[in-house]
């Protein structure tokens, strides 16, 4: 597909990766809509900066774990454009739970990760992919994580919630097919974003060095990849590891 022109939705577009995944679609032609939760002024920060570089772009809140929420941010892409070409689906939740820590991890926090990391992923899914076949097509990425193909990560509900997520995305491609697009990228622990953020530090520096390359991921290379999923005229079904080499699959 030819990006230039076409418009791509980013959720959790204020995030470290979230936006590195913004500014890389904007440099390539997409017209941007930045979705976000809490991080208002930031949002406005960066859609300026997309803007002064020649971008069409507006930052939007919604809560994307819910219906509503998902209803707002299509309604308002397609009223502000006449078609929703790309979905990228970074928004996601993690809390550090030692994987002993089964006290730690509650129901309650269990319930949260699953439905922010999954079951919101599942309803973005459904409801744009029908309004991206209504208008012929389209692309979907999702953003997972190499704690869902290995018993790692902040915690056990997150790495849960990341396999669980892999798998939708290839359920998902098959679902949409043969017009939509559905791949996947699963980075590694990367540095400047909320979710390393939220790790022990000392853990953190173990998954850094535990990596061929002896460091984290770059955020600009999942950015990379996602665009060339975007880009794809024939790739479905896929989930790319990039993490420095940690889990090979």
């Amino acid at each position: 597909m030819n990006i230039r022109g076409k418009v791509a939705i980013v959720t959790g577009g204020t995030g470290g990766l979230g936006w590195r995944i913004c500014r890389k679609l904007a440099a390539n032609g997409m017209k941007i809509v930045l979705v976000y939760l809490n991080s208002k002024e930031k949002a406005e920060e960066y859609v300026a900066e997309l803007k002064k570089n020649g971008t069409d772009a507006f930052a939007l809140q919604a809560d994307v774990t819910t219906e509503a929420g998902i209803a707002t941010m299509t309604d308002a892409t397609l009223s502000r454009f006449d078609s929703i070409d790309a979905l990228v689906l970074d928004a996601a939740f993690n809390q550090y739970v030692k994987f002993e820590d089964l006290a730690g991890l509650t129901p309650s926090l269990w319930h949260k990760i699953i439905d922010y990391n999954l079951t919101a992923p599942f309803l973005a899914m459904r409801h744009l992919g029908a309004k991206m076949k209504h208008h012929g097509g389209g692309r979907i990425v999702t953003i997972s994580s190499n704690a869902g193909l290995s018993p790692s990560g902040s915690s056990i509900a997150y790495s849960v919630s990341k396999s669980g997520l892999i798998h939708l995305t290839r359920c998902m491609a098959v679902a949409l097919a043969p017009t939509v697009l559905v791949n996947g990228v699963a980075p590694g622990i990367m540095d400047g974003t909320r979710m390393t953020e939220k790790l022990a530090p000392e853990y953190a520096e173990t998954v850094r060095r535990s990596t061929l390359i002896k460091k984290a991921s770059e955020r600009d290379d999942v950015a990379d990849a996602v665009r060339l999923f975007i880009e794809t005229d024939s790739a479905t079904g896929q989930n790319l590891v990039i993490d420095g080499g940690k889990i090979f699959h």
